[in-house]
């Protein structure tokens, strides 16, 4: 099985080819990045004993005839490439548009010209926008972000590949936890670099709010196992905890008793999403074992390098 990863030196590719290179199953993996957000360190310090299995192609997912150039002999697309700029997610629509919608497109579009069996994409949770409610698979999305927009047209090119290709979207919950191609713009990844290296954190609205997260191990587990089980067309959630950021920062202060938080707009009630756990996805494969928050961020605080 060959596998083509867009955006794979990035903060979940880096971690999805470690799960991947392993796989006996799993005979080449093709990394396809332009590298526009300084991931480099992707090729440093990891040493694979399958490393012949990896190669790394430079190209943007809006450069479509590289793009079928690679696909000619890919077996399996993952779909990982977008513009994501958490907390500023409703700022230069354009760029998101580019990016998310038309590039999404033109990755479906060269899947769909070769003989690519399988393509999973990883979609993300904002396409719900805001609910007083838990949100499912059945709820209809309606996002309120341009980035919640983009990622939901992106969808609707791979749902249209769905009539001749094994379709799989994936909604993703907030991402946090270690990968050796850091992303500190999302909240617990920020939150623990400014807790370690400052003792202060900065909470935006009154702190009540919640969202959908997921560790970055679980997330490329699930996806690891989606490329190698059959799992039928369709939409799927993909969380492990819904958490309050006052929760988060309860956790945060008894790894860092002395920890500081500033309150920013605080009279404000920012929005709120919270997504069921229970994802059809694990009618196909195996639910990932998850571990307490408090353990997680010890584990994470420890790859600091002081």
């Amino acid at each position: 099985m060959k596998v083509l990863i867009t955006g794979g030196a990035g903060y979940v590719g880096t971690k999805l080819v470690k799960h991947l290179v392993g796989n006996a199953q799993i005979e080449k993996i093709i990394i396809y990045d332009n590298l526009s957000k300084g991931h480099h360190n992707f090729f440093l310090g990891q040493d694979y004993e399958n490393k012949k299995k990896i190669q790394s192609v430079r190209g943007d997912i809006l450069d479509t005839r590289q793009l079928q150039r690679l696909m000619k002999d890919v077996d399996v697309v993952v779909h990982l490439a977008a513009i994501v700029t958490t907390p500023f997610a409703n700022t230069d629509p354009h760029f998101y548009e580019q990016v998310n919608h038309w590039g999404t497109a033109e990755v479906v579009y060269s899947a769909e010209e070769a003989d690519v069996s399988k393509f999973i994409y990883l979609s993300s949770t904002s396409v719900y926008g805001a609910s007083d409610h838990i949100a499912n698979e059945t709820t209809v999305p309606a996002p309120s972000t341009f980035y919640g927009i983009s990622k939901l047209r992106g969808e609707e090119h791979v749902n249209r590949l769905g009539e001749k290709k094994n379709a799989i979207v994936i909604r993703g919950g907030n991402v946090y936890g270690y990968s050796k191609s850091m992303r500190f713009d999302a909240v617990i990844n920020r939150f623990m670099f400014d807790a370690n290296f400052t003792n202060r954190i900065q909470i935006n609205g009154n702190g009540k709010q919640s969202r959908a997260f997921i560790h970055v191990d679980y997330l490329c587990n699930a996806l690891a196992q989606t490329i190698t089980n059959d799992v039928p067309n369709g939409t799927y959630n993909l969380v492990d905890k819904n958490l309050q950021i006052l929760d988060l920062v309860d956790v945060l202060k008894e790894i860092y008793p002395s920890l500081e938080f500033l309150f920013t707009n605080q009279h404000m009630n920012l929005r709120e999403l919270k997504i069921d756990p229970n994802s059809e996805l694990f009618n196909h494969i195996k639910r990932f074992q998850s571990n307490e928050l408090k353990a997680e961020l010890e584990e994470f605080k420890g790859r600091f390098a002081f």
